[in-house]
């Protein structure tokens, strides 16, 4: 009987050298497979999250909620109850004004957004900060010229900002925590977010998707934005100069 024939070295490192140079070129793919699925599920949420607001709007005159009381990540307080928004606090999530709506508070969450950075706004209560991140990863549009507005005056809902994937819960409206440069050209938006700020450390969660560079103060990625209206879009990473104030205020171009 013929003496079987086992691998020789040469042949097995053939081998190895074959699955790794697969591996490098599957493991990017993947990778990039993976983001835009969380990148798809975020549009979803955003879109689901539209309804509600449309949903709200109808049963309350179409006016905006104050949300002055909810400018943090906690959906729970510490015996484990639903903010209400007569009962929230400043460490409430935004999205309790839309829970009766929606029920599933996963759906304020976005798969690219997994922890809440630890000194980006008030505090957790104690709460796990990665299942937090679960169900706050939107920021809401604050701007002083939106809270409680009635949506009937805003200048096409197609083009005013609702809420983007933000790392911020509530960006305020000013160019320190938002998009915007105040509509001047060459200056910077997000403030708070580049270099010396505050924030610095969370610039990253802002243009989250598609990251492309591992630059501290560049990922090369975007951000999505719900409209009032109901649509999403991407914004690609920008210091402000293609985004309008206005889309903040819900106000008409100037000369309007």
């Amino acid at each position: 009987m013929r003496k079987r024939r086992g691998f020789t070295l040469i042949e097995l490192l053939v081998v190895i050298a074959i699955i790794a140079i697969l591996m490098a070129v599957l493991v990017p793919a993947l990778s990039k497979v993976r983001e835009r699925v969380k990148d798809t599920s975020c549009r979803s949420n955003l879109r689901n999250i539209g309804y509600a607001v449309a949903l709200y709007l109808d049963d309350n005159e179409r006016k905006l909620p104050p949300s002055n009381n909810a400018n943090g990540f906690l959906w729970y307080d510490g015996a484990g109850n639903v903010y209400r928004p007569n009962n929230s606090t400043g460490s409430t999530y935004w999205g309790i004004y839309y829970y009766d709506y929606l029920k599933d508070i996963r759906i304020f969450g976005c798969p690219s957004f997994t922890h809440i950075p630890e000194g980006l706004i008030y505090t957790n209560n104690g709460q796990d900060p990665v299942k937090i991140a679960k169900a706050a990863g939107f920021g809401l549009n604050n701007h002083s010229r939106v809270r409680g507005r009635n949506t009937n005056t805003i200048y096409r809902p197609a083009e005013f900002l609702f809420c983007s994937d933000h790392a911020e819960p509530r960006p305020d409206g000013d160019t320190h925590d938002c998009f915007h440069n105040n509509d001047i050209k060459g200056a910077m938006n997000l403030t708070s977010y580049r270099q010396g700020g505050n924030r610095f450390f969370s610039y990253r969660q802002i243009f989250r998707h598609n990251i492309r560079y591992n630059d501290a103060d560049r990922t090369g990625g975007r951000a999505n934005i719900l409209w009032l209206d109901g649509h999403v879009s991407p914004l690609e990473e920008t210091t402000g100069d293609d985004v309008e104030l206005r889309w903040y205020t819900g106000d008409p171009p100037q000369g309007r």
